[in-house]
């Protein structure tokens, strides 16, 4: 009984592997650290981000519009269709009379 392996604790088994593996990485101070200088976004440069992002979200705009309207569409011929079929079968039922 006590060989046995639970999920759980393999699972804790496995974390603390993972665990054990990724620490050296974390722990170790990096030789030579270089400075990473982030320069400010020209204002063409912000202009252009603007001007995509635009795009991107009229772009959205446009396919939500165009699945609203075929959703809508797909409602209405369904309608009309069972309305037809309703039709159908009256007008047959008044011809089998």
């Amino acid at each position: 009984m006590s060989d046995l392996v639970s999920r759980r604790s393999l699972l804790a088994f496995l974390g603390l592997a993972a665990l054990g593996s990724a620490m050296p990485s974390l722990l170790a101070a990096p030789t030579q650290a270089q400075t990473v200088t982030i320069r400010p976004a020209t204002g063409t440069e912000r202009r252009v981000d603007r001007r995509i992002a635009r795009t991107e979200r009229r772009q959205d705009r446009r396919i939500s519009r165009v699945e609203r309207r075929r959703t809508r569409q797909e409602g209405r011929m369904e309608r009309r269709s069972v309305r037809q079929e309703g039709r159908e079968i009256r007008r047959e039922t008044r011809q089998g009379m």
